[in-house]
């Protein structure tokens, strides 16, 4: 594998299948002149759609995300992060809030963003249907849990409860496609937003950061493809 650091702008950005186009930038790339972290206003990392979104959601009001790099001995998305790079990141974020009860991400809607979840647990769940038993859970990852207490319909699954740490809807985020599951607030959360804008930043900006991170999404997508193909190789052989 190549390492983050040894890739060029326009390499990463071919890492993301021309996936992220380019917004307007207002800062300048690297030297003395480089944006510093959390000096960018909200709409600087997110399209007027994006926050349309989030607000619609009632994930309001959006905010600069504070440092994350407390997450780092436990988030898989930032195991190989340093300080300064997860601070970096950080500023591409926006930090959302819900309460309990609240949907974050709906299963079946399109988003181009993803979470990262900095405080609060949240119950993943999935509608029931003839094949649907499997999945795209975060399982092999120690920040993720089986059950919340919680009762849920008979035509709803769950699939996992996730605690800080843990990323949500990166899948949807690069390829375009409807979110595979409901994420549902159980307590007060907190979770960071990157949307594609903000990765596409990031990269113009910081592409030694923005090549780690897609790099690392791409591992724990593959970890989960993994896990999936395993699960599923178990119910074949308990046949």
């Amino acid at each position: 594998m190549v390492a983050p650091d040894a890739l060029s702008p326009a390499t990463a950005a071919s890492v993301s299948g021309g996936a992220l186009p380019l917004p307007a930038a207002g800062g300048q790339s690297g030297g003395a002149g480089a944006t510093q972290p959390g000096s960018e206003s909200v709409a600087t990392y997110a399209t007027a759609t994006d926050i349309a979104e989030l607000t619609h959601a009632g994930l309001g009001p959006l905010s600069a995300c504070g440092s994350i790099a407390h997450l780092r001995e436990f988030a898989g998305l930032l195991e190989e992060f340093s300080v300064e790079e997860s601070d970096l990141l950080a500023s591409a974020m926006l930090l959302v809030r819900a309460q309990p009860g609240q949907v974050l991400i709906a299963e079946g809607t399109m988003g181009d963003w993803m979470l990262l979840v900095l405080a609060g647990t949240i119950d993943v769940t999935k509608r029931r249907t003839v094949a649907s038993e499997a999945g795209a859970s975060a399982s092999a990852n120690p920040a993720v849990g089986s059950s919340s207490g919680a009762e849920l319909p008979s035509n709803v699954s769950r699939l996992a409860v996730i605690r800080p740490g843990t990323l949500l809807g990166e899948m949807s985020m690069l390829d375009g496609e409807p979110r595979y599951a409901t994420c549902t607030a159980i307590d007060q959360v907190e979770a960071g937003v990157l949307t594609r804008a903000g990765i596409a930043r990031l990269i113009r900006l910081h592409p030694a950061v923005g090549a780690k991170l897609l790099v690392k999404i791409t591992q724990l997508l593959a970890q989960r493809l993994r896990n999936t193909s395993n699960q599923m190789m178990r119910l074949v052989n308990a046949k």
